[in-house]
């Protein structure tokens, strides 16, 4: 039946649900810089301009106005093609939806989505999962062979559920409420609070993972004379660092490059560089004593350390 002959024209779920699944894995198909996500957005809308009309000029005009520029993330983002599919029905049923109307929503739309897409799933869901995958895989670092290789596993099957099932719910809802509810959504603020507290979540499991891979040794020590021709050695990092708060170095560490990259705005790559060559400098015991052959530290000498105080005998065991 048509609007023509009295009846109406409506989609089933299995409709919606095949352009859900023709969005999800043609998304980027075609992704080029003159319409970047337009083909595939009129690819996902094919099977329903062909439920929805049946005269072919009807079908033509469809699938041009669904072929300009259009760019969102491709999971958060799917609310607004299940808007745009509630305006097609309602136009296919006579309501008064021309393509500007259409247009308008996708365009106005896309913009917001994809920032908070991005921040949902680049900036939350993949760092919290990719962080539970790297724990499990590394295990303790300081045991040999401790890790799991299953937190690789774990981290692909958590990744595509989880954004498999967020990218149908928004695709779903976008559908249901059409566009007059998405927009109410957006004003209303309820995604800003969702957003807020998956932040906070995802700092607290950055800090945990921080504080389990970021290491600092510090080697700097300092010979203090204890009386009666024994030397006392002085270690920054275990007598003085340690005490004050357990891992500050690491924090202090991690809060420098968040510094450095979000409030400096250098390049990550330029502060990966620096970080390189300030670890290779590092690791030559500047300040620290002299090893022996078997790793331990040699008590008669020290490298550029002022402070060294060579332990009693030392004078002795040079003559």
């Amino acid at each position: 039946m048509t609007p023509e002959d009295g009846g109406k024209v409506s989609l089933s779920r299995s409709d919606v649900q095949r352009s859900f699944w023709l969005w999800t894995f043609f998304s980027h198909a075609n992704y080029n810089y003159e319409r970047l996500q337009g083909t595939a957005f009129a690819q996902a809308m094919t099977p329903i301009i062909r439920k929805l009309y049946k005269d072919p000029d009807e079908i033509k005009a469809a699938l041009k106005r669904h072929l300009i520029f259009f760019n969102t993330e491709p999971n958060v983002g799917g609310v607004i093609h299940g808007a745009v599919i509630a305006m097609e029905e309602e136009r296919a049923n006579g309501a008064p939806i021309d393509d500007d109307a259409i247009n308008s929503v996708k365009t106005g739309l896309m913009g917001p989505l994809a920032g908070i897409g991005d921040s949902i799933s680049q900036g939350t869901i993949t760092p919290i999962l990719l962080s539970i995958g790297i724990a499990l895989a590394a295990g303790n670092p300081s045991v040999a062979g401790d890790g799991n290789p299953l937190g690789s596993i774990l981290y692909f099957v958590l990744e595509v559920g989880i954004m498999l099932a967020l990218a149908y719910f928004m695709w779903m809802q976008g559908y249901d409420r059409g566009r007059t509810g998405v927009a109410d959504l957006l004003r209303s603020g309820t995604l800003n609070r969702y957003l807020t507290g998956a932040g906070v979540l995802g700092n607290l499991v950055m800090g945990a993972l921080a504080y389990q891979f970021v290491h600092f040794y510090l080697t700097w020590t300092i010979g203090v004379d204890a009386g009666g021709g024994n030397t006392t050695v002085f270690d920054f990092n275990a007598n003085f660092f340690a005490k004050i708060m357990p891992g500050i170095l690491p924090l202090a560490w991690v809060l420098l490059t968040w510094y450095l990259i979000a409030r400096r705005r250098i390049s990550p790559l330029w502060v990966l560089v620096a970080f390189v060559i300030f670890a290779m400098v590092a690791a030559y015991p500047f300040f620290g004593p002299v090893l022996n052959a078997d790793g331990s530290p040699n008590q008669c000498a020290s490298l550029l350390n002022p402070f060294f105080q060579p332990a009693a005998g030392c004078a002795a065991a040079a003559q």
